[in-house]
């Protein structure tokens, strides 16, 4: 049951159908927004979902340009004739068409180890005791110091404010003594290579004895330099965008060169952007279609979509997709038949090559993929940012809309309130008036009757 808003607290007794008639007048001036704000909420929906195609469909072309690297000479991998001694790394961005490093690492390089005296407080549970009873310590590392403040008077806590500390150091804690009498003690060692000078301070004593003095990593890259490259990480560029992990001594020979996989990688990628678009569509259809159901843009997409997938050109054994392997299911998804197109690759690689042509070429599939979806992102004049600019404007123009309606509502009300305030006062005084000259007239009959 609702209830009538009191607009003001009137004192006859018509206040509470004064209210009324400002009700109605209220809920007749915001009549208008039963209709605006399902359709805001509408119009909000729909860019929402442009938005969420646009990320869909910005994806497919980052998928097509993938294609388009991988297919023209941009598909490089980093190989290495013996992962024991190295292990290479390739950047997807590396400035580099392609070659060989042979790689010499005469040593692989090792951390400085430093542990807590043996002459300390022995700590049995790291979680309630500690090696020092101070509460503030001085970490110094090469020549750097830090002031380490353990959130507790615990080994535990000393480690962690080690490691949050920022030092280029790592601190662990480890048992030396039995399953029944633990023992434990804190080890600290340097995240370089080499020699590096670590010691902990209490600020009455030193609290730690190095272990293991460490050593940098030593390496010669195609016979240069005559004196080994010296790094205080094991990891070390070799050209821009080709990295190594050095592991142990040893000769390994690391080739840069195209990447037989990464055209069907490309391509797989471009099937699960494919299919992720399509699907996305796909709900915008039917009875209780999404959002844009019934919106000019789905046709415009659609058909960007069948233009992709029914490309035909180039010549001999690869003239469609199909002819890569790929192919539509009953419910409309992309599948990708790798094996297929790897032995395509392996026996015609010239008529794959001729199919794909590139996005720069003017011919083949990529380019004609590259322009149809450029059509669709151009942040000028395409189709996205068109729709977007529509539904932009709708919103703005409805949201002047209701706030008009709101501002009319208000006036009013405020008028309303005005005058029924007015007229309930008017009343009340007749009433009171009314009331006055009913008991005077009762009184003076009374009077009358009595002989009075």
């Amino acid at each position: 049951m609702s209830t009538t808003p009191i607009y003001f607290n009137g004192s006859s007794t018509y206040s509470a159908d004064l209210n009324q008639e400002i009700a109605r007048a209220v809920e007749i001036a915001s009549a208008p927004l039963n209709e605006l704000e399902p359709n805001l909420t509408s119009l909000q929906n729909q860019s929402s979902e442009l938005t969420t195609l646009q990320t869909d469909f910005a994806a497919l072309l980052t998928a097509i340009q993938s294609l388009d690297k991988a297919a023209n000479g941009g598909g490089l991998a980093a190989t290495g004739s013996d992962n024991t001694v190295a292990t290479a790394n390739l950047d997807s961005t590396a400035a580099i068409s392609g070659g060989t490093y042979s790689l010499h690492v005469i040593s692989a390089g090792s951390p400085t180890t430093t542990v807590s005296n043996s002459d300390l407080p022995t700590v049995a549970d790291p979680t309630s005791t500690s090696i020092s009873s101070s509460t503030s310590f001085t970490l110094t590392v090469g020549s750097s110091t830090y002031t380490i403040n353990p959130s507790a008077n615990t080994l535990d806590a000393l480690a962690q404010a080690i490691n949050s500390s920022g030092a280029g150091v790592s601190a662990t804690l480890v048992n030396l003594g039995s399953p029944s009498a633990p023992d434990y003690t804190l080890s600290v060692q340097s995240t370089t290579l080499g020699n590096v000078a670590i010691q902990l301070n209490d600020g009455t004593q030193n609290l730690l004895t190095t272990s293991t003095t460490g050593s940098p990593a030593q390496y010669q890259v195609n016979g240069q330099p005559s004196t080994p490259i010296s790094s205080d990480t094991s990891t070390v560029t070799l050209a821009p965008g080709l990295t190594a992990d050095l592991l142990a001594p040893g000769e390994t020979t690391i080739t840069v060169a195209s990447d037989p996989s990464a055209a069907a990688n490309a391509l797989s990628s471009f099937v699960s952007a494919y299919n992720t678009a399509a699907s996305e569509l796909d709900t915008n259809h039917g009875t209780a279609g999404g959002a844009l159901t019934g919106q000019s843009i789905l046709l415009s997409l659609q058909q960007s979509l069948q233009d992709l997938t029914s490309y035909s050109g180039g010549s001999g054994s690869a003239q469609n997709l199909a002819d890569l392997g790929l192919t539509f299911s009953s419910t409309g998804q992309l599948s990708f038949d790798q094996t297929q197109f790897t032995n395509l690759e392996n026996t015609d690689p010239s008529d794959v090559a001729a199919f794909l042509g590139s996005a720069e070429s003017g011919t083949g599939f990529l380019n004609s993929a590259t322009n149809t979806l450029n059509g669709l992102e151009n942040t000028t004049n395409g189709v996205f940012q068109s729709a977007e600019n529509t539904v932009k404007q709708q919103i703005a123009t409805v949201n002047q809309q209701i706030a008009a309606t709101e501002n009319q509502a208000t006036t009013v009300q405020t008028q309303m309130v005005a005058q029924m305030s007015a007229a309930d006062a008017l009343i009340a005084s007749l009433q009171s008036q009314d009331s006055y000259f009913t008991t005077l007239f009762a009184s003076t009959q009374s009077d009358i009757t009595n002989g009075g």
